[in-house]
C-alpha cells in the first residue's frame, strides 16, 4: 500500500477573550493564525488486525496512548465508518505539546480532512463537526487550516490573503495545563468578534486584543511574565501575546530580519527554552 504524506500545521491564537461558562465547557471566541510551523503525517492503509499509531521527532516523547489521533480512530471505528479498514499512521512531532500551538488537535483535524477528501470515509459536514468535538474543543478549527474568527455561537469564518507577520515562538522549559488555566478563570469579557471581518487581522485592530487567559498563566508561572517582557524590549516587535493557554509565546514582526535578529539574541539569554521563526500563512 501506498504510503502519502500530509503536513499538520500549527495554529495561534492572536486573541481569546473568555466569555461564559456552561457547565463544565467554557466559551470563547478567537482570531487564529495558522503558521508554517508543521508537523508531517505519514498515512498508509495496512493489512493489520488494529491501527497503528506511532511518533517520531523532537516532541515525540510523553504523548499519551490516548492522544486525538487514537480518539479520532475509536470514534471512525465506532461510528463503522472505517469499514474495517485499518491504517498505520506516523507523525513526526515539530510542533511542542503544552504550548498552545494545537499540535494534537490539528493532527486530527488533518486526518480527518484526509479521510473525507480521499473518499474512505462517507459522511456530512454536520457528523464531521461532531466527531471534532468529540475528540477536543478546537479540533473543528483544523479543518480549513486558514485564518480563522471563532466567535460566540461557535461559528467559524475563515478568510483569505490576509495581513502576514514574522513571528518568533518562544516556550520556556515548562508546559501549561489547559485543564488548570481554564478551571482558574474567574473574569468574563463582553462577546467583540460577533461580525467576524479581514479588517480583524490588520495590525491595528490585532494591537488592541488580548488573551484573557494570560493574567491566569502568569501567576502560576512567573517565568511567563518575564519573558514577555524580554520580548516586548527585544528589537520592537509589533506585540507579544501568549498563545492560546501557554506556554508558548509569540512575538509578531513586519520584518523577517527583525524577527530572525530577535531569535538570535533570545538565544543567547535563554539557552535552555525552545525557540523558532515561523511564518502566518
Amino acid at each position: 500500500m501506498v504510503s502519502n504524506k500530509i503536513r499538520s500545521n500549527a495554529k495561534i491564537n492572536v486573541a481569546l477573550n473568555i466569555l461564559s461558562k456552561k457547565s463544565s465547557l467554557h466559551q470563547i471566541e478567537s482570531i487564529i493564525f495558522f503558521i508554517s510551523l508543521h508537523d508531517t503525517i505519514s498515512i498508509k492503509e495496512v493489512k493489520f488486525k488494529t491501527h497503528d499509531i506511532s511518533f517520531t521527532g523532537k516532541f515525540s516523547k510523553n504523548i499519551r496512548k490516548n492522544n486525538t489521533v487514537s480518539r479520532l480512530l475509536k470514534i471512525l471505528d465506532r461510528k463503522k465508518l472505517l469499514k474495517n479498514k485499518k491504517f498505520q499512521i506516523k507523525i513526526n512531532k515539530r510542533i511542542p505539546n503544552k504550548a498552545g500551538l494545537g499540535g494534537g488537535s490539528m493532527n486530527a483535524a488533518n486526518i480527518l480532512k484526509y479521510f473525507v477528501k480521499k473518499k474512505i470515509i462517507s459522511t456530512n459536514k454536520k457528523k464531521i463537526l461532531e466527531i471534532c468535538n468529540l475528540i477536543g474543543s478546537d479540533v473543528m478549527i483544523g479543518l480549513n487550516s486558514t485564518n480563522t474568527i471563532l466567535n460566540s455561537l461557535n461559528k467559524t469564518r475563515t478568510f483569505k490573503n490576509c495581513k502576514k507577520f514574522y513571528i518568533l515562538i518562544v516556550k520556556p522549559n515548562f508546559g501549561c495545563s489547559t485543564k488548570h488555566i481554564y478551571s482558574n478563570v474567574r473574569k468574563f469579557n463582553k462577546a467583540k468578534f460577533c461580525r467576524p471581518n479581514k479588517n480583524m487581522f490588520n495590525l491595528d485592530f490585532l494591537k488592541e486584543t488580548n488573551n484573557d487567559l494570560e493574567p491566569i498563566a502568569f501567576s502560576k508561572y512567573s517565568k511567563l511574565k518575564s519573558i514577555k517582557f524580554y520580548l516586548e524590549n527585544l528589537l520592537n516587535p509589533e506585540f507579544v501575546r501568549m498563545t492560546g493557554s501557554g506556554s508558548a509565546l509569540v512575538a509578531y514582526f513586519q520584518s523577517k530580519v527583525r524577527c530572525e535578529n530577535a531569535k538570535k539574541q533570545f538565544i543567547k539569554s535563554y539557552k535552555n527554552y525552545w525557540c523558532i521563526t515561523s511564518k502566518t500563512i
